[in-house]
């Protein structure tokens, strides 16, 4: 008697003949492995806690009315941030903000006219510190110059600055997130698209039907291939960070297991994506392009490189509807600050919406022949 046929067998079988065909693949370990690791390596052999990037707030009880106030809140090397004093405390315990300014008026003598204290954190990187400080110290100087040339100083910067417990926030904690959502990105979008496309411009799709496996099944088997192959990416990727960079994984293997968990999730809606271009084309030719207008914008406006606070006001609406935006964010939310994935639930809500909107485009747009 004749054994039935197995779907799960058959789609197990592609699953098999997909990965081995991938790792043969120049294109996909380059742009896989060898694209992401490279910006990993050499902002990793950077080192240290970033470039100067000087984040600051006014305490509650900073002195709004006096001249020196105005001038630090609209000098261009400093970016004030207004938050309430719980998010500023959290900022800058995790090295978001350089320093908090506190501006007091002196009561007791005629000068200098205020005090300037400020407190950071031992998560902020001290060149930062060093940094703001002399911005500070030089607008007080030309305030002297110009507007009171016969007082000693207008204000006195106080050189013992209160810093509270932090955990130290290298480069590599903001980059390796964003290289990682970037590998997902495209492997999702170019590799699917181009993969359904030469299947079925080799009629390859077309033997499979001759075959009982079902097309569901087919879909499943290639896809699975992705999957595998994306995600021990991830794990190497993940790995070479930690251990060669110091990537913060704050809860171990936990938060290991929650970021792969989370570049699953991230290149299931991406893989949405390569569909319908895979749909769209009308050529091998055209399938770069239109790929490229999936994701271009995100690898520029996603926060891959620089923080989305970074660009101008009217830019940032639009960053954060990104996909990629929201994956990069979730993976640093759980990477470096501890929060686990069922607390993320405004980036995965997001991007199960892309979800819906890429998986709804691609079952009208795939085509089987």
């Amino acid at each position: 008697m004749s054994k039935s046929y197995s779907q799960f067998k058959a789609m197990l079988a592609i699953t098999k003949a997909a990965l081995i065909a991938i790792f043969r693949s120049p294109s996909a370990v380059v742009f896989s492995f060898a694209f992401p690791l490279v910006f990993i390596l050499v902002f990793g052999f950077l080192g240290g806690s970033g470039g100067v990037s000087l984040r600051a707030a006014f305490t509650p009880d900073a002195d709004t009315s006096s001249q020196l106030y105005r001038i630090i809140n609209n000098i261009p090397g400093i970016k004030i941030v207004e938050k309430s004093p719980e998010e500023i405390t959290e900022d800058l315990e995790k090295g978001r903000l350089t320093a908090t300014i506190s501006i007091q008026k002196n009561n007791k003598t005629a000068s200098p006219a205020y005090f300037v204290n400020l407190t950071s954190s031992e998560a902020v990187n001290p060149q930062n510190i060093q940094v703001l400080k002399s911005i500070l110290g030089s607008i007080i100087t030309n305030m002297d110059k110009q507007q009171f040339p016969d007082q000693p100083t207008v204000a006195a910067i106080n050189n013992n600055i209160e810093k509270i417990p932090g955990r130290t926030y290298r480069t590599i904690d903001f980059i390796l997130p964003g290289q990682l959502g970037f590998s997902l990105l495209s492997a999702g979008v170019f590799g699917v698209a181009f993969l359904f496309f030469n299947l079925r411009q080799t009629l390859v799709l077309k033997r499979f039907f001759a075959t009982p496996i079902s097309r569901t099944h087919i879909v499943l088997g290639e896809g699975l291939s992705r999957v595998i192959f994306q995600l021990i990416t991830a794990v190497v990727i993940l790995l070479i960070g930690h251990y060669f960079f110091h990537f913060t994984l704050v809860h171990g293997w936990l938060t290991f297991v929650e970021l792969l968990v989370l570049s699953f999730i991230g290149l299931m809606v991406f893989m949405s994506f390569g569909f319908v271009v895979s749909g769209l084309a009308k050529n091998e030719s055209s399938i770069p392009p239109l790929a490229n207008i999936v994701t271009m914008p995100q690898f520029l406006l996603s926060g891959t490189f620089f923080p989305i606070d970074n660009f101008p006001t009217w830019l940032q609406p639009l960053c954060k509807i990104l996909p990629l935006t929201h994956l990069n964010d979730a993976m640093r939310n759980i990477a470096f600050e501890g929060i686990h994935l069922t607390a993320c639930g405004k980036q995965l809500g997001v991007l199960a919406i892309w979800a819906v909107i890429g998986y709804s485009l691609a079952v009208k747009l795939f085509k089987w022949e």
